[in-house]
C-alpha cells in the first residue's frame, strides 16, 4: 500500500476588525475534517514595541501591528507539518465574540460532504488533507504571508457597521493576557485610518468601501455580507466559502 502523504491547504480569512472572520473560521473548523485555526492576532509584537500615534499605542498600523517574520515562519511550520506547534498558546479564547450561529442542517450537510470527498482523496490519491484556517485583519499586507495562502477570502462590510461593532466590543485581551480598552476616539484616530491604509491598494481607486478588486492579491474572493442587493447570513457566508473550498479539492482530485 502506498504511503499516505499529508497536504496542508492554508485558507486566508481576512477582513477588518469585527468583520466576522474569527467566527467564520470557527464555523469552518467544525465542518472541515483535520482543520486547525491560526489567529494572526497572536503575532502582535510586544506592547512596548508598538508605535505611539496621537498619544495612543497603535495596535492596527499595517507595518507595525504584526510580527510578520514570526507569523510567516509559523505558517510555514503549519504548512510543512499540518500541526500547530506544541508550545503555541493562543489568547483568542479570552476575547469575547458575538455568537452568530449557522443552520444545524447546513453544518451537518457540509461536514458530511467534506468527509466523503476527503476520504475519497485519501483512498484514491493517498493524500490526507489538512486545513489551516488563517484569520487576520492584516492578511493581505505582507507579500511573504500572502504567498503562503492557498485560498484567499476577504470579508468587506460597510464602515458604519464596523464602527458600531468595534465600539460595542472595546475590551481586548492582548498576547500578554492584559486588557486593552479602546479610548473614546480610537476608532477614528487609529483603527479606521489603519484599515484604509492596509486595504487601499486592494480596491480600485483606493475605494475600500465600494471599489472593485484590483490584481494586488491574486485569486482574492470578496464576500460582502451587507451588500444592498443581497444580504448574507452567516450560514450564507459559510456555504459560499465551502463551495470554493470544495471546488479546490475537486480540481486537485481531477488533476491528480
Amino acid at each position: 500500500m502506498a504511503e499516505i502523504q499529508t497536504k496542508v491547504i492554508l485558507v486566508g480569512l481576512g477582513g477588518a476588525t469585527c468583520s466576522g472572520k474569527t467566527t467564520l473560521a470557527k464555523h469552518l473548523k467544525k465542518i472541515l475534517p483535520n482543520s486547525v485555526i491560526v489567529h494572526q492576532d497572536d503575532f502582535a509584537p510586544p506592547e512596548e514595541l508598538l508605535p505611539i500615534k496621537h498619544g495612543y499605542q497603535d495596535w492596527d498600523a499595517p507595518d507595525g501591528a504584526i510580527d510578520y517574520p514570526r507569523f510567516s515562519k509559523f505558517l510555514k511550520h503549519v504548512k510543512d507539518t499540518g500541526r500547530i506547534p506544541d508550545d503555541h498558546r493562543s489568547h483568542d479564547h479570552l476575547n469575547k465574540h458575538t455568537d452568530l450561529p449557522i443552520e444545524a442542517e447546513c453544518q451537518r450537510r457540509l461536514a458530511e460532504n467534506f468527509r466523503v470527498i476527503q476520504d475519497q482523496v485519501k483512498e484514491s490519491d493517498h493524500i490526507n488533507i489538512v486545513w489551516g484556517l488563517v484569520d487576520g485583519f492584516l492578511l493581505y499586507w505582507n507579500q511573504e504571508v500572502m504567498e503562503q495562502l492557498d485560498m484567499r477570502f476577504l470579508l468587506r462590510l460597510p464602515l458604519k457597521t464596523l464602527e458600531g461593532r468595534r465600539r460595542g466590543r472595546q475590551v481586548y485581551i492582548t498576547a500578554k493576557g492584559d486588557e486593552w480598552v479602546d479610548p473614546p476616539d480610537y476608532w477614528e484616530t487609529i483603527v479606521l485610518p489603519a484599515y484604509l491604509d492596509a486595504h487601499r491598494e486592494i480596491f480600485e481607486g483606493g475605494d475600500v468601501e465600494n471599489g472593485g478588486l484590483t490584481n494586488k492579491v491574486e485569486g482574492l474572493i470578496l464576500i460582502e455580507p451587507e451588500k444592498e442587493d443581497k444580504e448574507m447570513s452567516m450560514t450564507d457566508i459559510v456555504e459560499r466559502c465551502c463551495r470554493e473550498l470544495y471546488q479546490l479539492v475537486r480540481a486537485e482530485q481531477v488533476g491528480s
